[in-house]
């Protein structure tokens, strides 16, 4: 398990823009499981939307690939370097994610070829499916 400090030393994502709080599970290059909990005092609430506040799907994407990058860049080699999207590919959205709820992001690296690679990313609250898809990478 890492925390929110361990985290800060894998990827340079900062608040507020830092969307992840803890780490489960970690095998480096290879998968990560990891949570957000979404409070409703996050800056994005004021506007998306006033009266019914719902987390955009976009920072969802965003939890799930700094997810994925933990993953990719605790392996030794990716030590000090930045993962950058390549591409988002069949990104569904099944549920809304609401203040109060606990994000789960898992991650799993599906290939890599040299400095690019594609994870396969399941965000979930309550063991159910709330977005999926597949995100392409580029280490630099």
């Amino acid at each position: 398990m890492l925390d929110i400090n361990e985290i800060m030393k894998i990827i340079p994502q900062r608040p507020p823009i830092l969307m992840l709080d803890r780490v489960e599970e970690l095998v480096p290059g290879e998968s990560c499981i990891a949570y957000k909990n979404v409070c409703i005092n996050e800056p994005f609430f004021a506007g998306h939307f006033p009266g019914n506040p719902i987390m955009p799907g976009v920072l969802i994407v965003e939890s799930l690939a700094q997810a994925g990058a933990v993953a990719i860049l605790s392996k030794e080699e990716n030590k000090g370097k930045n993962a950058l999207f390549g591409g988002i590919d069949g990104m569904r959205f099944k549920k809304p994610v609401l203040p109060g709820d606990v994000l789960k992001l898992e991650v799993h690296i599906i290939k890599q070829k040299g400095p690019v690679g594609v994870g396969e990313a399941t965000a979930s609250v309550n063991g159910k499916v709330v977005a999926k898809g597949e995100l392409t990478f580029a280490i630099v």
